[in-house]
């Protein structure tokens, strides 16, 4: 009783019907300002200072919420017996009850700090079997990729030898899985400097600065469209990156970080990755101060990590690259 359809006709409705609810929800979901009602008290007080939500504060626990999203409270801190009854009946008419810790972290993508959080499995190691999985994925992908953009890449090595002086490729010790140092591959976009083995100069060249005179003619352009770096392809092939992760830092950048801000160093408890969550939401960065915003991003990842956050990473770095978003 099979009936006969056209699968080329399933797949166009399929990509048409998706693009569709894409646009709807870019045009119209996104740019929709969410009403949230919280409770204050514990790390709920803070919560107004989040921008892109209409915050109501709820001061009695009959108070009457109309138009509400969904209820922030923070759930770890001691209420009284009117309040915790008021949030049970909340829940069950239905109204979505968000604990403040978690709505903070989902509306602004980033972790704080300020002491180790645990993951959803309640451990601060990652998901062992995913990592297994995504490590198989992340051979065979970077294989394809290798094959399909080994053109792009020649075409790219002849422009830098053409561009200036010096090898195509460029060769940096980096920090990477689980504080292991190894080799990571580039195509080069500055001019070739002297050695120096001096530690505070090895920090200050590894420094990308806003519109560094280093940086070649073709190398702008391949750094703003993320080309030069293809040759990391070779290090998730050899299971020193993953596609997905934090991006590795130079060792004498990592070292100092270390010094400076607490609890960098557990960014290594996964592969570092050729595009992250800190890179499509923030972009390049340098100064300790924007390198902390980068570490709660990171942290983020590493406690959120989960397939689907990894596809929006990879939706977000494919309009990184047309656009040129973050690079230096």
């Amino acid at each position: 009783m099979r009936l006969d359809y056209s699968r080329l006709q399933l797949l166009n409705c399929y990509i048409l019907s998706t693009g569709t609810l894409l646009f709807i929800h870019l045009k119209v979901e996104r740019h929709r300002t969410l009403v949230f009602a919280y409770v204050a008290g514990g790390l709920a007080g803070d919560l107004p200072k989040i921008p892109y939500v209409d915050w109501r504060r709820i001061d009695a626990p009959d108070g009457i919420l109309d138009g509400i999203d969904a209820i922030v409270v923070d759930l770890h801190s001691d209420h009284d017996d009117r309040w915790e009854s008021a949030i049970a009946k909340w829940v069950l008419t239905g109204i979505p009850v968000y604990d403040a810790r978690s709505a903070r972290e989902q509306l602004t993508g980033r972790v704080e700090i300020n002491h180790l959080y645990e993951n959803t499995l309640g451990s601060l190691n990652p998901n062992n079997v995913l990592l297994k999985i995504k490590s198989v994925l992340d051979f065979f992908i970077s294989l394809c990729l290798i094959i399909i953009f080994m053109p792009v890449m020649i075409v790219v090595a002849i422009a830098i030898k053409m561009d200036s002086p010096g090898p195509a490729i460029f060769r940096q010790k980096r920090m990477g899985f689980r504080a292991q140092v190894f080799t990571v591959y580039k195509f080069r976009t500055m001019r070739v400097a002297t050695e120096n083995e001096d530690a505070e100069a090895l920090r200050k060249s590894a420094m990308t600065q806003d519109d560094d005179v280093r940086i070649t003619k073709f190398g702008r352009i391949f750094r703003r469209t993320r080309l030069d770096e293809l040759p990391q392809l070779f290090n998730i092939l050899k299971g020193d990156m993953s596609l997905i992760g934090p991006r590795p830092e130079a060792l004498s950048l990592s070292q100092w970080y270390e010094k400076q801000i607490p609890f960098y160093h557990y960014r290594h408890i996964i592969k570092p990755g050729l595009t992250g969550w800190a890179q499509v939401s923030q972009g390049h960065v340098t100064d300790v101060t924007d390198v902390r915003e980068k570490l709660n991003l990171d942290f983020y990842y590493v406690k959120n990590y989960s397939v689907w956050l990894d596809i929006l990473i990879i939706l977000r770095t494919a309009a990184i690259m047309v656009t040129g978003a973050g690079a230096r």
